[in-house]
């Protein structure tokens, strides 16, 4: 399972990805009578925790059952890592608020050090994003850093251009996400490989739009092609949400497929941190929308 930031590679919706997916279907005539359905019963192509000794297999109904052994991953793994990882990101991005002032005589030095973090946090994101298996430690490093960069950009953003700024990010970045899960559990949002492809190809392109516009900012001046400011800045920041709510059905998808398959519970990090780096576009889109909404330039 990898991340769901469209920022970095994602291997979770393939046939070895650590468990079955939605690409992992079932070879016709190859269930015996009574194990149709149940993962654990039989060997399955791209699933290898299908041959559990553990299991259990339901006659009745011949569905998948949790694995009876206390290393498998489960919700409350997912909701707890998930927890402390953006607990550590929000304590971070505290501090860094009140402790690096934004004020025209600091806002310089404040800034120097929210891209240092910044980068530092791309580089162990990128890190764990092609790891085979979950570093809680690089996972909480990457938060940290993460959450100072987090904290001096919404402090600016807060205090110098739009009063209200971050908690209205926050609040939009928790509306999306209830939105997102609960459309997903009602089956409103049906996730196969058709949006998976969808996804993918709008997120590509959406990366190397950006990537160009900041090149042509960097060299040329200004703001490059004008995708991340005025008019298009909204409109690229309403398409850089709907991309993340996207990613977050994917997320939910991995989870879901990670507990009904039994996946090992360091997976439960991995899943935290796909979480969180997905979380952390969709806040910073909102915040950039929001600072473009009251910008006087």
């Amino acid at each position: 399972m990898r991340s769901s930031n469209p920022v970095f590679s994602r291997r979770g919706f393939s046939r070895d990805n650590g468990y079955a997916g939605f690409n992992a279907a079932p070879q016709a005539g190859g269930a015996a009578v009574g194990t149709q359905g149940n993962p654990y019963a039989q060997p399955q192509a791209g699933n290898p925790y299908a041959q559990n000794p553990y299991a259990q297999q339901d006659l009745q109904y011949g569905a998948p059952q949790a694995p009876a052994t206390a290393d498998r991953m489960t919700m409350d793994d997912v909701l707890m890592r998930t927890g402390t990882t953006l607990g550590v990101l929000i304590v971070t991005a505290a501090l860094a608020w009140a402790t690096l002032p934004v004020d025209d005589a600091n806002i310089s030095r404040s800034y120097g050090i929210a891209i240092g973090a910044g980068l530092i946090g791309m580089v162990l994101g990128l890190v764990q994003s092609f790891k085979r298996k979950a570093s809680p430690a690089l996972i909480l490093a990457y938060a940290a850093f993460e959450g100072v960069f987090l904290g001096v950009v919404s402090s600016v953003v807060d205090n110098r251009i739009a009063s209200g700024a971050a908690m209205q990010a926050v609040l939009g970045t928790m509306a999306v996400f209830a939105a997102v899960l609960v459309a997903y559990k009602a089956g409103w949002i049906r996730v196969n490989r058709r949006f998976v492809g969808f996804v993918m190809a709008a997120a590509l392109g959406f990366i190397v739009l950006m990537a160009i516009n900041l090149l042509f900012a960097v060299f040329g001046g200004g703001d490059g092609l004008g995708f991340r400011s005025g008019p298009l800045g909204i409109l690229f920041g309403v398409i850089g949400i709907l991309l993340g709510a996207c990613f977050l059905a994917l997320d939910f998808k991995q989870v879901e497929d990670g507990i009904a398959y039994g996946a090992p519970r360091e997976e439960s990090w991995l899943a935290a941190f796909g979480l969180t780096l997905t979380l952390v576009w969709i806040y910073m889109e909102f915040l950039r929308i929001i600072a473009i909404l009251n910008s006087n330039d």
